[in-house]
């Protein structure tokens, strides 16, 4: 593995790693950031995919956000990261100019695209991360094939991300065992995931059941298996760690260490799913200390 980038962030230093890994250490009892290691940024609400549970509830004749006039952009710290998602983030026409401008700051930017966007950009993806434009991509579940799972295995830094609710035995009979990265994420009630969530409320609530009876089989099955706090709650992770093993790999609650951007709306907010949103500000640090301290 390589290096990508070492920094100091208050009382810690942090080292992000060719595979994704972050090592935090300090030699304090806590880590105390001074700025946001990480943040979630939502640069369009246009896709064509209309997945009924979409909590963004992004359509095809979703506005793209403004990507480049930005002055907070100019304030990101060396080698923190951003999340870039959607709506369906290949589609804005400002994509490549916005990566680049990160790769200037030395930002490790990361992408999340649909299943069939990511089947119908190989290429595009391949281009982007040979530039190192993009770092991790993540790649959110559709239908499972084994042509999904040859396409995931080029790309060394791919991660499956799968919906609590949405993922079930079928899926994971096609995925288990071929050496692949997933992310579960907590099932969002926002948006078009309410509606879908009334409709299929039994199916839903079902699926649930057997991912939370089977968590720990499926954790043997890929290569790494990580959690966003959503699903950390609806799981019941913490149940499965030891105290130390929940010390070493628990990233932080959300607003703690990182936070999100909606640059749709311009707004931010402690999480994709906050209520509490705020007009953005000129300066990240800024924005991340309101957040931090709860508004």
């Amino acid at each position: 593995m390589k290096i990508l980038g070492v920094y100091k962030n208050g009382n810690y230093t942090t080292t992000i790693l060719s595979d994704g890994s972050k090592i935090r250490e300090t030699r304090e009892n806590e880590f105390i950031p001074s700025f946001s290691e990480n943040c979630d940024c939502k640069i369009t609400n246009q896709c064509d995919m209309n997945c009924p549970y979409c909590h963004e509830g992004s359509t095809k004749d979703g506005i793209h956000g403004d990507i480049l006039n930005q002055e907070f952009l100019d304030t990101l710290h060396p080698f923190t990261e951003i999340a870039i998602g959607g709506g369906n983030p290949l589609s804005h026409p400002d994509l490549i100019k916005f990566l680049v401008r990160l790769k200037r700051k030395k930002v490790i930017a990361n992408i999340t695209v649909n299943q069939q966007h990511f089947e119908q950009n190989k290429d595009l993806l391949h281009e982007l991360t040979n530039k190192k434009l993009i770092y991790g991509l993540g790649v959110s579940l559709n239908k499972p094939s084994e042509i999904l799972v040859k396409s995931l295995q080029e790309f060394p830094n791919a991660v499956l991300h799968v919906i609590n609710g949405i993922f079930n035995a079928n899926n994971l009979e096609i995925l288990q065992n071929k050496n692949l990265k997933m992310l579960i994420l907590g099932y969002k009630d926002l948006r078009r995931g309410t509606e879908w969530f009334k409709e299929r409320h039994e199916n839903i609530s079902e699926n649930q059941k057997w991912l939370y009876d089977n968590i720990q089989n499926i954790i043997s099955s890929f290569n790494v298996v990580s959690f966003d706090n959503l699903s950390i709650e609806q799981l019941d992770v913490r149940q499965l760690m030891t105290q130390e093993e929940w010390d070493q790999f628990y990233m932080g609650d959300d607003g703690t260490m990182t936070f999100y951007i909606d640059l749709v709306e311009q707004k931010f907010a402690k999480s994709s799913v906050s209520t509490d949103r705020y007009s953005l500000l000129k300066n990240i640090d800024d924005m991340f200390s309101i957040v931090k301290a709860g508004g």
